[in-house]
């Protein structure tokens, strides 16, 4: 990666979640771009903001994390996505895999979970 700060947006319908990545992400060199809710609204950010990296939630209300995994990496295959989930399934986990994740976070997530997902990513 260059010098800049990558960007990232925050993909989760929970609240609590969206604010302590926030909270981990501000204090290392990544640029939150934006916060999205459910997988509707997080297709209009990525396709307005670019972003480098779009850490999603598997579930979600209107659209879950596996259909919007798969739409972007079909629109916009640069951007790396980690997969944020409480239930870390061998399935679930599989199938972000072969739509393309970048990576894996489990909540209850820690920082270092975290940067370590998106350094990977």
């Amino acid at each position: 990666m260059s010098q800049r700060h990558p960007k990232i947006l925050i993909v989760d319908d929970n609240d609590v979640m969206r604010a302590l990545l926030r909270g981990i992400l501000r204090n290392e060199d990544y640029q939150v771009v934006g916060e999205a809710r459910n997988g509707i609204q997080a297709l209009e950010m990525v396709e307005r903001m670019t972003p480098d990296v779009v850490c999603l939630d598997v579930i979600m209300p209107e659209m879950n994390g596996l259909e919007t995994l798969k739409t972007i990496k079909r629109d916009f295959p640069q951007v790396s996505v980690i997969m944020i989930t409480g239930n870390a399934s061998k399935e679930n986990v599989q199938e972000a895999l072969e739509l393309g994740a970048n990576g894996f976070v489990v909540k209850p997530f820690n920082a270092a979970k975290v940067l370590e997902a998106l350094s990977r990513a």
